[in-house]
C-alpha cells in the first residue's frame, strides 16, 4: 500500500487521486480552496471539478499541505502553471526525503518560460532534482475516473525514479511507458493545447475534416521543431505525450482548449469564454509563452504564432487562418 499526494484538486488532480485510491492506497487530495476539501469529505465527490465521481474511502481530502505530504510516497503536482511555483515553495517544508516527485501540469510559465519540471528544479534544492519526473499522454480526467483503458508516459532523468514512478501509476486499466526525455515529453503536453485552440477555431469556421487534419499534422510539426530545438528526441512527438495526447485535445469534446477556439470562433471575446469555464484551459497562458519562447530561440512556429494573435492580439481566427494558408511554399520537412 503506498501513500500517494496529490496536489492540486482540480478534475485532473482529482482523477489521478481517484486513480490511485481505487487501487486501495492511501491518498491526501490537496485543495488550495477549503470548502472544496470539506465538501469532498462531506459527499465523497469533487461537485466543484469532477462531479459524478465517486471518491473511495482512502481518499483524503485536505487543505493542509503538512497532512496531505506526511509520509508520502510520491508527490504529484497538478495545479495550473502559474500557480506551481507558489505552491512549491509551500509545500517543500514538507516535502518527503525520498519517493518520485511528479509533474503532472502542462504549460511553460510566464515570463520565466521554463517548462514544469524546470520550475522544479529552480525552486527544489539540488539533492531532489534526480526524483523529479513529468507525465503526458492522452488522458482526459472524466474517462480515467470513470476507469476507462488509457495509456500515458512518463519521464524522468534518474532511470530508477522513473521506473518507480511508473510502476506505482501502472494499473489494469492505465499502461504506463517510461522515457528519458523529459524534455519531449513537456514540450508535447504544453504545446497540444495551442494547437488545440486552432482545432477549435477551424471547427468553429466550418472549414472540416480536411482543415483540422492539416492543423493536427502541422501543428505536429513545430511542436517536434521546438522541442528538438531544445535537445528532444523527435520520436517522442511521435508518442503518446505528443501525437497522442495533440490528437485527444483537438478532437474531442472534453477539450476545454478545443472549446475555446470554437467559441471564439463563433465571436465570442475571450473573456467571455473564460469566464463561463470553472477549470484553466492551459493552452491560453501557453500561447503566450509558447510565443515569446519561441521568437527568443528563433524558432518558426507559425500556429502558435497566429493562436496568440488571436488570443492577445485581437485578431480574428479567419484572419488568422488566411495568414496560414497564405505562407509562402515550403519544404514539408522544414
Amino acid at each position: 500500500m503506498l501513500t500517494v499526494a496529490v496536489l492540486g484538486a482540480g478534475s485532473w488532480g482529482t482523477a489521478i487521486a481517484k486513480l490511485f485510491a481505487d487501487r486501495g492506497n492511501r491518498v491526501r487530495l490537496w485543495s488550495r480552496r477549503e470548502e472544496v476539501a470539506r465538501d469532498i469529505t462531506a459527499h465523497r465527490e469533487n461537485n466543484a471539478y469532477l462531479p459524478g465521481a465517486q471518491l473511495p474511502p482512502t481518499l483524503l481530502a485536505t487543505h493542509r499541505l503538512e497532512r496531505a505530504l506526511e509520509g508520502a510516497d510520491a508527490v504529484y503536482f497538478v495545479v495550473p502553471s502559474h500557480g506551481l511555483r507558489r505552491v512549491i515553495a509551500d509545500a517543500m517544508p514538507f516535502l518527503p526525503a525520498q519517493g518520485p516527485i511528479v509533474s503532472a501540469t502542462k504549460g511553460i510559465e510566464h515570463p520565466s518560460l521554463l517548462l514544469m519540471t524546470q520550475v522544479l528544479e529552480d525552486a527544489l534544492p539540488a539533492e531532489m532534482h534526480a526524483r523529479i519526473c513529468a507525465i503526458g499522454g492522452p488522458s482526459f480526467a472524466k474517462e480515467v475516473a470513470q476507469n476507462m483503458p488509457a495509456a500515458l508516459c512518463i519521464a524522468g532523468k534518474d532511470p530508477e525514479v522513473t521506473r518507480i514512478a511508473q510502476e506505482q501509476l501502472a494499473g489494469e486499466r492505465m499502461r504506463v511507458y517510461s522515457t528519458e526525455d523529459v524534455i519531449g515529453v513537456e514540450v508535447g503536453g504544453a504545446l497540444k493545447n495551442v494547437i488545440a485552440i486552432a482545432a477549435g477555431a477551424a471547427d468553429g469556421l466550418g472549414f472540416g475534416n480536411n482543415a483540422r487534419a492539416a492543423l493536427i499534422t502541422r501543428g505536429l510539426a513545430e511542436m517536434a521543431r521546438l522541442a528538438m530545438h531544445m535537445g528532444a528526441n523527435p520520436l517522442t512527438l511521435a508518442g503518446l505525450s505528443g501525437m497522442g495526447d495533440l490528437v485527444l485535445t483537438c478532437t474531442g469534446d472534453l477539450s476545454r482548449n478545443r472549446r475555446v477556439g470554437l467559441e471564439l470562433a463563433r465571436g465570442r471575446t475571450l473573456n467571455e469564454v473564460l469566464g463561463e469555464m470553472t477549470m484553466v484551459a492551459e493552452g491560453v497562458r501557453t500561447a503566450r509563452s509558447a510565443y515569446e519562447l519561441a521568437k527568443r530561440e528563433g524558432v518558426d512556429m507559425p500556429i502558435t504564432t497566429e493562436v496568440y494573435l488571436a488570443l492577445y492580439e485581437g485578431k480574428s481566427a479567419k484572419d488568422a487562418v488566411g495568414t496560414l494558408m497564405s505562407r509562402a511554399p515550403r519544404p514539408e520537412r522544414d
